[in-house]
């Protein structure tokens, strides 16, 4: 199967490209990469006319919730990867709090037929690090590495025991695989809501004090100067844990981190409906936390933005705040809210979004990615300019933040191994 890509902006800071070219994909790989490249190729090649739009390398989401199998009421892989696919995402890894959880090789064995079979992008599974995401004992994770999992993680729970997470990061080096960990000191958090601050006291709803992530995020890192190994920190949402993790990146720690688009754009007033498809954990934070992630994603202290993509159904949202599930869903609107409320207002740099949507998150898992010659052909391409009200979602949930808001910067075509899988 062949398919040229005439006259987009190639933007691909990891393989400094940066100009209008053209890219000839030929059984699922990137061939070449220049200029003019139709007048070499045999007419009658399937073509995309890209002109006047961006090519990147196709999105990495280390972060996804795609329910399969347990709560196929919420989200399927089926519904999930072509979410996915629509939001620009070529690759994601999928959160291991299923039912029955992903802590054996047989539920990582059916997450990968089911993706083979069902899906339309990849998706790399995440094991759990405690059995049954209990925090007293450790996952079979030698089984977990050899089953193809691409980290371990407890996501939606802390391993609370520092003891067994000191051991978590000892296996986990041995399969140079990283911990991506939910940072959250749930003494601190029991019952909470929101964020603790003026927007919980002017509520009436009980607080969740950003410390509770500052202090596992410490810890965790005052591990990994003891064991050695990786450490990936999810949804990074507090200033204080941003402070920790540039100081440790500074020390020459393997300490890699995300935000989401939902904490990067949103603070903790956006509540003050008690709207539910707000709520989520960590909670959305202050003014103050939202510069301090900007500012870092900008530095490179964050490294990657991921969705932590976590659908609910509508009648599951549609409680009273203290009853609905924590949870928004962000695959669809992930690229088009950044470019729109980061890149359009001049706080981040269009090469800077596309890199940690990208090759950073790749790079992360072990996934070659980018731009050039002999890498997988899995690119996005945008148009930079349309604009559009979100309305309709692909994945079976609905439970956004941003339903109903106008953005700008649309994905055009997804195209996974030479395979266009999604086109506006």
């Amino acid at each position: 199967m062949e398919l040229l890509i005439k006259g987009g902006k190639l933007v691909d800071p990891s393989n400094k490209q940066n100009s209008v070219k053209d890219i000839y994909i030929k059984d699922g790989l990137i061939k070449s990469v220049g200029k003019d490249l139709g007048e070499t190729l045999k007419k009658g090649i399937n073509a995309i006319d890209a002109k006047g739009l961006i090519v990147a390398p196709g999105f990495v989401d280390l972060h996804t919730h795609l329910r399969e199998p347990g709560r196929e009421d919420e989200e399927t892989i089926a519904t999930g990867t072509r979410a996915a696919a629509k939001g620009g995402f070529t690759s994601i890894c999928c959160m291991p709090n299923t039912n029955p959880v992903v802590d054996n090789k047989s539920v990582v064995d059916f997450i990968k037929e089911k993706a083979r079979s069902e899906g339309i992008v990849k998706v790399f599974p995440v094991g759990a690090i405690t059995k049954g995401l209990n925090g007293r004992e450790l996952a079979e994770m030698a089984d977990l590495a050899d089953a193809g999992v691409v980290g371990f993680s407890d996501d939606g729970e802390s391993v609370m025991d520092s003891r067994l997470m000191r051991r978590a990061l000892e296996y986990s080096k041995m399969f140079d695989l990283p911990l991506m960990v939910h940072s959250e000191d749930k003494n601190l958090t029991r019952d909470g809501q929101i964020n603790e601050g003026y927007w919980s006291t002017a509520l009436g709803l009980k607080g969740m004090p950003s410390q509770a992530e500052e202090i596992m995020v410490a810890r965790d890192i005052s591990l990994l100067s003891l064991t050695g190994g990786r450490i990936h920190i999810a949804h990074t949402s507090a200033s204080e844990s941003v402070d920790i993790i540039r100081k440790a990146k500074n020390d020459g720690l393997k300490v890699t981190c995300e935000a989401t688009p939902h904490h990067l754009t949103l603070n903790d007033e956006y509540l003050r409906n008690f709207d539910t498809s707000g709520k989520v954990n960590p909670p959305l934070r202050s003014k103050k936390d939202i510069e301090a992630l900007i500012e870092a994603l900008a530095d490179g202290t964050i490294d990657v933005v991921a969705t932590d993509h976590a659908p609910h159904t509508l009648s599951e949202k549609e409680k009273e705040f203290d009853l609905a599930p924590f949870g928004v869903i962000g695959l669809e609107t992930a690229f088009s809210v950044l470019f729109t409320e980061l890149v359009k207002k001049k706080l981040l740099s269009f090469s800077g979004l596309i890199e940690a949507l990208s090759t950073k998150p790749a790079s992360i898992i072990g996934v070659k990615s980018g731009i050039k010659e002999g890498s997988p052909a899995d690119l996005t391409v945008i148009d930079e300019k349309r604009k559009f009200k979100v309305e309709d979602f692909i994945s079976k949930s609905s439970n956004s933040p941003f339903k109903g808001r106008e953005l700008e910067g649309k994905v055009i075509y997804t195209i996974v191994d030479g395979k266009v899988v999604f086109e506006e």
